[in-house]
């Protein structure tokens, strides 16, 4: 656990390179029995990854159970209370952070509730941990920047997070199955299937978590591709277009120009 002084944490927040974002508090806990806080409120957000057992969390909008691959978002202001469960104590990762932009990356992120499944907790952690190292190390301006700038890193991924472990596992899930066959004519449909829910309600889902429907989030996947396969190879349009999902070339011209402003022949041109 490393904790800044008060000094070096004004210090910080009055520098242009760190006033935005700086990390105060930093630690790991690994099953960390009979661990837990209970704050009225603090200066700073709290942001907690818990990557082995189980705890929980509770604010002033109710108590939630934090699972493994759970990460939770405490804003500073507010008060709040956490802990490991007993008998299957939380592995945790944990970082306070202050700064100018942090209000507004937690309410981009919102907060109820505060326990978000990540896509990716190794990630996270491997994020959080860089974070404890560039502290470690001294705390120069350099270090505080280093770990400032994992922390943003870490902060970044939370938006594609899901609002709960099994919505946001069905959500990364589908959006995974998308990235990955682009020429599949997969539908709505199916990935509810997949995921034993409505179409509505997974549809609903979705475009809570993602923000884009699941055919809008499949046609910048694809056009994006195509794009690169304009920039990058001498494929023919058609093939293109059906190699992202269009057999038929004249459609696949209709929406590329649709999305891009240009036809695809005119987009390859004007970028060579």
């Amino acid at each position: 656990m490393l904790v800044l002084p008060r000094s070096r944490i004004d210090r910080a927040l009055a520098s242009p390179a760190t006033r935005h974002l700086t990390v105060t508090d930093v630690g790991y806990f690994p099953a960390a029995r009979d661990h837990g806080r209970r704050r009225s409120a603090i200066r700073e957000t709290v942001v907690l990854v818990c990557t082995a057992g189980r705890g929980w969390c509770e604010t002033p909008d109710g108590r939630w159970d934090v699972a493994p691959g759970d990460a939770v978002v405490l804003p500073a202001g507010r008060s709040h209370g956490y802990g490991s469960t007993v008998g299957d104590p939380w592995t945790l990762w944990w970082l306070h952070v202050a700064g100018e932009a942090v209000d507004d990356l937690v309410e981009l992120l919102g907060t109820v509730p505060p326990v978000r499944a990540l896509d990716d907790p190794d990630a996270a952690a491997a994020l959080t941990a860089e974070v404890l190292r560039w502290m470690d190390r001294d705390l120069t301006a350099a270090s505080l920047i280093g770990a400032s700038g994992a922390a943003w890193h870490l902060l970044s991924t939370l938006p594609s997070a899901g609002r709960d472990s099994r919505s946001g596992g069905v959500v990364a899930q589908a959006a995974a199955r998308l990235r990955a066959t682009l020429d599949d004519r997969i539908s709505v449909a199916d990935l509810a299937a997949r995921a034993h829910l409505s179409s509505s309600h997974f549809s609903a889902l979705f475009k809570e978590q993602v923000g884009y429907s699941v055919l809008q989030y499949r046609s910048q996947l694809r056009m994006s591709r195509a794009r690169e396969l304009l920039d990058t190879t001498d494929l023919t349009v058609e093939a293109i277009g059906h190699a992202v999902g269009y057999p038929d070339p004249f459609y696949f011209t209709r929406q590329f120009t649709r999305v891009t402003g240009m036809a695809p022949r005119a987009f390859r041109h004007r970028h060579r």
